[in-house]
């Protein structure tokens, strides 16, 4: 499979200025963002760049940013040598150490998972997947049922599964996320997921006790309502994916309107993670 590699350098940006781009760059479809020493590279499918999306996006970041960028076609295979070279472990809440198969284990943590990412989103290292992942390393989920949307690698469904979850399901539009759920689902001995390729018409009619939402603002607007559907009276939902201001705020309204009472949420930079429950 082919990427487009669209590498951004500039003379000087903020972190939210960068946090913002980023969230906007995701909206048109790059799932995947790495660090340079002069800005950043952000990774999608050729199939589905468009450069005219691009362009058109970048009109508004004109008058803010001095900036330049170049667009770059890559082979899969030579992405995921990057990746092995760039992908550190983690250990989340000194509770979960998040690994690839080329790290060694490491037994005295109570909960690993091993992540072999290729171009899926979703390895612990962003804010939004940390701060989710904090919050299910919190919950109780001895025997209930989860269900993770936008998926990535499957790492939110995984640590959901090996804090006793008895069943799971987790669904991502993208194809390559799609057989990195089903690959690392392997790697991580979880048996008891169903894995789906596809967005909001593809979620089962069944109810569930958890639903992890890692995505963005405008695609959770967009679902909040199927969300609620499925989701058990009493049950809790969390998101992230956005901005404390004024992604939250939006976030709420929506959620209130469909009977998903806001309770706390967790802040690292501008990112925000939040918990719901369902009246």
């Amino acid at each position: 499979m082919q990427y487009i590699q669209v590498t951004f350098e500039f003379k000087s940006i903020e972190d939210y200025q960068r946090d913002l781009l980023i969230n906007d760059l995701a909206g048109i479809g790059f799932n995947t963002f790495e660090d340079t020493e002069t800005g950043f590279s952000a990774f999608i499918e050729k199939d589905n760049f468009q450069e005219s999306a691009l362009k058109a996006l970048l009109l508004s970041y004109n008058d803010e940013l001095d900036y330049s960028y170049a667009v770059t076609e890559i082979a899969g295979e030579n992405w995921n040598e990057q990746w092995e070279k760039n992908f550190e472990p983690l250990v989340i809440s000194d509770q979960c150490y998040v690994r690839a198969t080329f790290h060694a284990p490491k037994p005295e943590y109570p909960f690993e998972i091993v992540i072999d990412p290729k171009m899926a989103f979703g390895t612990g290292h962003h804010q939004t997947t940390t701060m989710m992942m904090e919050y299910i390393l919190s919950m109780d989920l001895n025997g209930k049922v989860v269900f993770d949307m936008g998926c990535g690698t499957g790492i939110l469904a995984f640590l959901a599964a090996k804090k006793g979850a008895s069943q799971l399901t987790a669904i991502d539009y993208d194809q390559v996320c799609y057989e990195s759920t089903v690959e690392n689902a392997a790697l991580n001995n979880i048996t008891n997921i169903d894995i789906i390729c596809g967005g909001k018409e593809v979620i089962p009619n069944a109810t569930y006790d958890v639903i992890l939402a890692n995505i963005n603002r405008n695609i959770l607007l967009d679902q909040i309502g199927r969300y609620s559907e499925v989701l058990k009276t009493a049950g809790e939902i969390v998101f992230s994916g956005f901005y404390e201001s004024p992604d939250l705020e939006m976030i709420k309204e929506a959620c209130l309107k469909v009977g998903m009472q806001y309770q706390d949420h967790k802040k690292i930079n501008d990112w925000v993670a939040a918990r719901f429950i369902k009246q």
